[in-house]
């Protein structure tokens, strides 16, 4: 026992040492004072917050849209191109998963309370205020969920593999730390200010972490309340998120202070079995054979016109005047901001993943599988919903009116068993809530430990409350509002760091491949 006590206070002493302490000084510093001022002033911040976006939607939305774009076409020239050959890691390595284990776990990076969230307000919203068809028509249909495909296909993942391919070479390839500063080393080599400069990158970079993880981790609650509201009748009134919010945070750090991550795991696992139990059970309880013919045309639909709609910016105004809103900077605009805000999260882990495999099968594979599977749950889920509210109005939402938190919950209770689905709904989410708080605050604790794993209880406990901190002042702010707003202020200037990232990357191709 003395030798075991004696190893675990070595483990921990080292843990301590490798922590950078100056990046997070700076990143808590920041989140803390974000929270506060946003929690004690939430009406003022949140008016600010709404008007920074709308300004800048209208000004630099289209930068966004060129973005994502452009970073399609060099993920796919990476992978056909001679360099697609190259391995993540030596040339003798080989991945580390199978292909099964590998896919489920790319699509479990990206599979979240925002899949859940959205997977039935989105297409309704789509439905009754369609950027081109007349609202709440069979033709609304299939472009309400051609847009919400394209909202969570392609573009999604090309964004995290913009992130995820310069690490994965950076540090397999090139032995630096796991890092997003190691990525900007060959800019900087014998400059003065390198040091304070990759620290202020990395410090910056846990920050965008923490909001994106605390954005599910505050939508998650919204909806989880609303779930318990609408199945059980429970509701503290606004009050409820922030208690899940609390009870969900003491959770999670117990459960990393117990060191009970193997459990979390098999957790993990189980609620994957959920989640198509859900699946399958609406497919062929619902109007099975309307699912299927919709969302085969909406995957037509999609890829025929994709690359008119990844450069569609409504300059005419044509479609705001039909839907009554600004519906680019709402919808797409919004979304891409939230997607980089998840980058360096979601992009770490599947770099961490896939070392061993090739650049060309890495980027195929994570642009397409997770879309293909995304397209099948939005198509049955929310194929299901429009469906039922075209053959009988108001039966999800009252006039036209859809309520995001508890969509989901209104369209099962149309179908089966509604009180039982509805409760493994909610287990889901609850298991969402807590794994994504695990895998976020890995991602933080190994970035704010010079890019090596870090077991430390306390820097987890930490980040753990800080994230709770997050979540908080997103619902008392204004919740999906402040999402968006937060979002896009911190995505802009990550969105520049993404483009010397990819220059950067392909520098060291050019210099060091391939000759």
């Amino acid at each position: 026992m003395k030798k075991n006590n004696a190893e675990q206070k070595s483990d921990t002493t080292k843990a301590a040492k490798t922590i950078d302490t100056s990046i997070v000084c700076i990143a808590v510093a920041v989140t803390v004072i974000i929270s506060i001022v946003c929690i004690a002033f939430s009406d003022t911040v949140s008016v600010w917050l709404s008007s920074i976006f709308n300004y800048l939607t209208n000004k630099l939305g289209f930068t966004f849209i060129w973005f994502a774009a452009l970073v399609i076409a060099f993920c796919l020239f990476i992978a056909f191109s001679k360099y697609g050959k190259i391995r993540l890691g030596a040339d003798t390595d080989r991945p580390e998963y199978s292909n099964i284990s590998w896919f489920s776990m790319i699509f479990a990076a990206g599979m979240g309370i925002g899949l859940v969230f959205w997977s039935v307000a989105e297409p309704l919203n789509h439905f009754f205020a369609p950027p081109v068809a007349d609202p709440a028509s069979p033709e609304a249909v299939v472009e309400s969920l051609k847009y919400t495909f394209f909202h969570w296909g392609i573009h999604p993942w090309a964004l995290y593999l913009a992130v995820a391919v310069p690490m994965g070479y950076f540090h397999f390839r090139q032995k630096k730390p796991m890092l997003v500063s190691s990525v900007f080393t060959p800019f900087l080599e014998n400059k003065s200010f390198k040091k304070p400069l990759l620290k202020g990158i990395d410090a910056f970079t846990i920050i965008l972490i923490l909001i994106g993880v605390a954005t599910s981790f505050g939508l998650g609650s919204l909806q989880i309340a609303s779930g318990l509201d609408y199945v059980f009748g429970f509701s503290m009134g606004d009050f409820t998120p922030i208690l899940i919010i609390i009870v969900f945070a003491v959770l999670f750090i117990i459960s990393s202070s117990a060191g009970i991550e193997k459990g979390m795991k098999k957790l993990s696992n189980s609620n994957t079995v959920i989640v198509f139990l859900v699946l399958f059970f609406i497919l062929f309880t619902g109007p099975t054979i309307n699912l299927i013919k919709s969302t085969t045309e909406a995957i037509g639909a999609y890829i025929h016109q994709l690359i008119p709609m990844s450069f569609f910016q409504d300059a005419d105004g044509a479609v705001a005047a039909h839907t009554g809103e600004n519906w680019i900077g709402n919808w797409t605009i919004f979304y891409w901001a939230w997607w980089i805000t998840w980058t360096p999260f979601v992009g770490s882990f599947i770099a961490q993943i896939s070392k061993g495999r090739t650049l060309r099968e890495f980027i195929l594979a994570v642009m397409s599988i997770p879309t293909i599977l995304s397209c099948i749950w939005f198509g049955v889920l929310g194929g299901s919903a429009l469906h039922i509210e075209l053959e009988n109005p108001g039966s999800i939402a009252v006039n036209g009116v859809v309520d995001t938190n508890s969509s989901i919950f209104a369209m099962l209770s149309t179908l089966p068993l509604p009180q039982i689905i509805s409760v493994l709904v909610i287990i889901s989410l609850s298991v969402f809530f807590l794994t994504s708080a695990d895998a976020g605050v890995q991602v933080v604790a190994v970035m704010s430990s010079r890019g090596m794993e870090n077991n430390d209880r306390k820097i987890k406990i930490l980040w753990g409350v800080i994230l709770a901190m997050l979540s908080i002042m997103f619902v008392v702010t204004g919740g999906l509002s402040a999402v968006q707003s937060l979002s896009f202020v911190f995505s802009f200037p990550f969105m520049i760091l993404i483009c010397f990232m990819l220059v950067s990357f392909y520098k060291q191709l050019t210099k060091n491949e391939l000759k």
